[in-house]
């Protein structure tokens, strides 16, 4: 009697624990039998012969086993084969060749498989509740959760969703003015979701340009309600970003909708993102005029675009030229993000210097990615550079402090050999003319 007791809270066990891991009845009656089914092949061969019923709502299970009844002298295996004389104990109808099917109960198996199929049960079900979690976060991939974070460490934060799930936000997807302490409640893009030998690993991310996107789906309800469409998200987390957005109704002010009276529509989302500069601007097929809004709030006075290069060269007033670059360089890093164009700046100035040269004629001596990064930030010539301080340079332009040193030293030769050219000449003049003075002297003497 114990021995049953014992069988049918192998059961409650496990439904207890279905209910807790939120597995389905049906998937759970599924590995219990194949659980049972992988003790019975190994502890008798086979199990085709067996059928094994699971009732989840009353918690019973039952064995039956199936034997082919021979003549007692024939029996060879007993675990596929009845002796005609234990048949007629069953029922005194039964014949040589018929099929005998009764009951065999859990006991039968003995203490050590019905340990064996503990362990067997805990570590299938354990492998669903990971495949279980797996499925549920794939689906989940691009869409904000909210965990709370259990544990702090140096490269990760480890947090716990409603269910007790792990979920991890590494310290490159928190924005770097995130600070969270053991309790709070963190949001965040469900990034990617690995699953490495069958141990699934749910990646969180604050930085995603897709968490921005979704947040404005979130507080903008045309946006949520299709009204006004995302066509475009360039990010630097935690310092600035750029959203373009179209409307299909003409009467609908996109930029307006999503920034909101005084505000206040966006202010949710940049006190979420620790006070991330969101310019919105008005999306446009118009490669030109996108171009010069993503650049907004610099004025432009001209723009020539170079589709098959994907380039962009931009003319403006040298007092322009700071507003589209932007604080190291943010700006105009993020309208090329936007557009996806390689934007280039040039100062647009009335009185060419002559003297000056474009810094494409320095391609034999400064690299080419190098002279690339300089017209990034409005240096096109040599004297532009020359203009430019050398911390500018180093910061804007994204250099490092030898590869700056070595082009202003190659610019300043430039112009050094010219002067000094210059003044070889003049001495060459001055020493002429006083070398004809003397002559002049000696023939008035003689006469």
């Amino acid at each position: 009697m114990g021995k049953k007791k014992e069988s049918i809270s192998l059961i409650d066990t496990f439904s207890e624990f279905n209910e807790l891991k939120n597995i389905d009845k049906a998937t759970l009656i599924s590995v219990l039998e194949e659980a049972f089914r992988t003790v019975i092949s190994k502890s008798l061969g086979t199990d085709e012969n067996y059928d094994i019923i699971i009732n989840p709502d009353k918690g019973d299970l039952e064995i039956w086993r199936n034997r082919v009844i021979v003549e007692d002298n024939e029996l060879v295996d007993p675990n596929m084969e009845i002796k005609l004389s234990e048949a007629l104990k069953i029922d005194e109808d039964f014949e040589v060749g018929e099929e005998v099917t009764d009951e065999v109960p859990l006991e039968h198996f003995g203490r050590r498989t019905i340990l064996n199929l503990r362990q067997t049960l805990s570590s299938k079900i354990l492998e669903l509740e990971k495949d279980n979690l797996y499925n549920l976060y794939k689906e989940k991939v691009g869409e904000i959760v909210s965990g709370e974070v259990y544990q702090v460490w140096k490269k990760e934060l480890l947090l716990l969703d409603d269910d007790h799930n792990e979920l991890i936000l590494p310290k490159t997807e928190q924005i770097p003015s995130d600070f969270f302490r053991k309790g709070e409640h963190v949001r965040a893009v469900v990034a990617r979701v690995e699953n490495k030998n069958n141990n699934p690993k749910i990646i969180l991310s604050r930085t995603s340009p897709v968490f921005l996107e979704r947040l404005f789906e979130q507080e903008i309800p045309e946006i949520a309600d299709g009204l006004i469409t995302i066509k475009g998200i360039a990010r630097i987390p935690g310092e600035r970003a750029k959203v373009a957005v179209e409307a299909y109704d003409d009467r609908i002010d996109p930029v307006g909708a999503c920034v909101g009276m005084k505000g206040f529509r966006i202010h949710g989302i940049v006190r979420e993102l620790r006070n991330e500069n969101i310019d919105v601007i008005n999306y446009t097929n118009n490669t030109s005029l996108y171009i010069q809004r993503a650049l907004s709030p610099a004025k432009i006075n001209s723009i020539t675009v170079k589709e098959e290069e994907h380039r962009a060269e931009i003319f403006l007033n040298p007092e322009e030229v700071s507003l589209a670059i932007g604080k190291g360089g943010a700006n105009i890093k993020l309208a090329s993000m936007l557009t996806g164009y390689n934007i280039e700046v040039f100062r647009d100035i009335d009185e060419v210097d002559e003297e000056d040269i474009y810094l494409d004629e320095f391609r034999d001596e400064i690299d080419g990615w190098v002279i690339d990064q300089l017209k990034k930030i409005g240096c096109s010539t040599a004297k532009n550079v020359l203009a430019t301080s050398r911390e500018r340079l180093i910061r804007e332009a994204d250099l490092e402090e030898s590869t700056v040193d070595e082009v202003l030293a190659i610019l300043r030769y430039e112009f050094e050999d010219e002067e000094d050219s210059e003044e070889f000449d003049d001495s060459a003049d001055i020493d002429l003319n006083e070398a004809q003075e003397p002559e002049i002297e000696d023939d008035n003497v003689e006469e």
